[in-house]
């Protein structure tokens, strides 16, 4: 049996380092994928590891397995360096004691080859297959989020959730966001399966709340790492406490589909409209000390936004903008403590 090898950070694995693997398993009978974390990187190898296994998942002939070392006893480089290909050489020839094969993107795939005494496939080194490299999308998250895997994108998304009592423009400001940042917008589910605000069920709110989780969780895979979310689970669940005097009793799917990076509130300082769907005024302004109730007690910070329909729109932005370059600057420190 012809047995392979790649190795790489994958920091953030992405559909280069895909198409180097699909090519090496057309190489080879059996194709190993190390995965080399350093003790100076702040993604887990095994958030890593799944993101490859999940991307293989139907592949038998492949396995992926991680290499946790401290940077202090072996050295990182980009670079083609024989030095420091040889100082790897020696893990290699641990993990991989009988494999023929090395498949790399990279010049130095030759020196390591040669130390070892096995062969070496080099895959698309000038990137014309697949043009990104992990630290472009480390850089810029945004221009390169078409080059990531639908396995890697749930761990990448930024959500932002609006939040508020009814008419307090919860649905028009996720629009108006969505454009503005050219996002994807999740509309609350509540609207399309609740008619009425003042003739709904038990079971309608939990209807609701699975079918909004769905909704989020197909937004994680699509064309932009931000998520504009309108209402949440807290949300749902309020309705039931408000109404029913009862608890939602739901799965820890339907909390993770919802958890969000930030939190909107949108006070209810603003004229209320009825369309003749919603509550009257002196319950919608129940509703929201419902919701701050249920928000409080689920831990959940959320930052109030009040004024007119243009004040909140530009506080929101203001929030938004914060929050993304807070997580680009995570991203960027993926690789040092």
């Amino acid at each position: 049996m012809n047995k392979g090898f790649v190795f790489g950070k994958f920091l953030p694995f992405h559909k280069g380092h895909e198409a180097m693997i699909r090519f090496a398993l057309t190489q080879v009978d059996f194709l190993s994928v190390l995965v080399c974390a350093s003790d100076k990187e702040n993604i887990p190898a095994k958030v890593r590891e799944n993101w490859i296994e999940k991307t293989f998942a139907d592949i038998p002939n492949i396995e992926i397995i991680t290499f946790n070392y401290k940077e202090s006893d072996l050295p990182n480089s980009s670079e083609s360096s024989r030095d420091v290909s040889k100082k790897w050489t020696e893990v290699f020839k641990e993990y991989f004691p009988d494999y023929a094969t090395v498949i790399t993107s990279e010049p130095y795939g030759e020196y390591i080859a040669e130390y070892i005494g096995i062969k070496h496939i080099l895959f698309d080194m000038e990137r014309n297959m697949v043009p990104v490299a992990a630290s472009k999308i480390r850089s810029d998250l945004f221009s390169y989020w078409q080059y990531l895997p639908d396995a890697v994108k749930p761990d990448m998304v930024i959500k932002v959730v609006i939040l508020g009592t009814e008419s307090t423009g919860k649905t028009v400001l996720t629009g108006k966001l969505a454009k503005h940042y050219n996002a994807i917008a999740v509309f609350e589910a509540g609207r399309d399966i609740i008619a009425d605000s003042n003739d709904f069920s038990i079971n309608d709110l939990y209807l609701v709340a699975d079918e909004h989780a769905k909704r989020i969780r197909l937004s994680e895979i699509k064309d932009s790492p931000l998520i504009i979310i309108d209402t949440d689970i807290h949300i749902t669940k309020s309705y039931g406490r408000f109404t029913f005097n009862e608890d939602l009793m739901l799965d820890n799917h339907v909390y993770d589909a919802n958890r969000a990076n930030l939190y909107l509130y949108l006070s209810n300082d603003v004229k209320f409209v009825q369309d003749g769907t919603r509550m009257d005024e002196e319950s919608r302004n129940r509703l929201d000390a419902s919701h701050r109730e249920t928000l409080n007690e689920h831990d959940i910070p959320y930052t109030e936004i009040m004024g007119n329909w243009d004040e909140r729109f530009e506080k929101a932005v203001d929030e938004i903008d914060r929050l993304i370059e807070g997580k680009m600057l995570t991203i960027r420190n993926w690789l040092v403590n």
